[in-house]
């Protein structure tokens, strides 16, 4: 009994290593920035495009643990347009108050993940990116929020606004 302890110990261990490893290897890297020569922890900037949107970019920084079973939820989101948004792509996406997730990232085999979601505000013409996370942390749900105005896009539309005299 104690032999197949040992043995899906084993596994298990090999399995979060290489959960791990394959995680530092993202190819949407672009960032990786040390905390210091006695700390394995490091700030990670990953580059996120718009699956529906691709004329918007998001820069998501946040720091990761090389040997913790859970990174910290702190994170930082940045979001431009860096190409076309047109009324076409705009049609497409969630609409609702709750929008869509974009990204979602582990950040924990304790089921702790890093999300975006991407929200639209009709009334101002601009797509909102909020970066959170799904545990509370020290009494707080960490988040970041960026926002895509529209203006001057092909995916503005005007509003009609009457002022009275």
């Amino acid at each position: 009994m104690l032999k197949k302890i040992k043995i899906y110990g084993s596994i298990f261990i090999l399995l979060v290593i290489t959960l791990f490893i394959i995680n530092s290897l993202s190819k949407d890297e672009v960032g990786d920035i040390s905390l210091g020569m006695f700390t394995l922890k490091d700030i990670k900037i990953n580059t996120l495009i718009d699956p529906l949107v691709p004329g918007v970019t998001c820069h998501i920084a946040n720091v990761e643990d090389t040997f913790s079973l859970s990174d910290p939820s702190d994170s930082s989101i940045s979001c431009r347009q860096t190409g076309l948004i047109s009324s076409v792509m705009i049609a497409k996406i969630d609409k609702s108050k709750s929008g869509e997730v974009v990204f979602k990232k582990s950040k924990s085999i304790f089921l702790k993940t890093m999300k975006v979601r991407r929200i639209f505000d009709a009334k101002n013409q601009t797509l909102m990116y909020l970066s959170y996370a799904t545990k509370e942390t020290s009494g707080s749900f960490k988040h970041s929020l960026s926002t895509v105005p529209l203006w001057g896009t092909k995916a503005y539309v005007a509003q009609t606004i009457s002022v009275a005299d």
